[in-house]
């Protein structure tokens, strides 16, 4: 459990990294959204079958930060337009 927690945090890290622009989320945002980048690269793995849903593996890492990237980018694209 507790690596799940750090490999979620790792993964919302490398996606506040990769996506452009400013982020105005917080460190508990990035963890959220990088566990549910996590959830999502674990499935898209076990739907390649590379591996299991909770196992770390390359393809499985490599889509949770593209799509925490993405959540990120969602997230807070829509943070900015309610604050307007």
């Amino acid at each position: 459990m507790f690596g799940f927690i750090a490999f979620g945090l790792v993964v919302g890290v490398l996606a506040r990294i990769i996506a452009p622009g400013p982020h105005r989320i917080g460190l508990l945002m990035t963890l959220a959204l990088g566990l549910v980048g996590s959830i999502i690269g674990g499935t898209v793995a076990n739907a390649l079958g590379t591996g299991d849903i909770l196992e770390l593996n390359v393809i499985g890492a490599c889509v949770a930060v593209a799509s925490a990237a993405v959540l990120i980018a969602v997230v807070d694209g829509g943070s900015r337009r309610a604050r307007r």
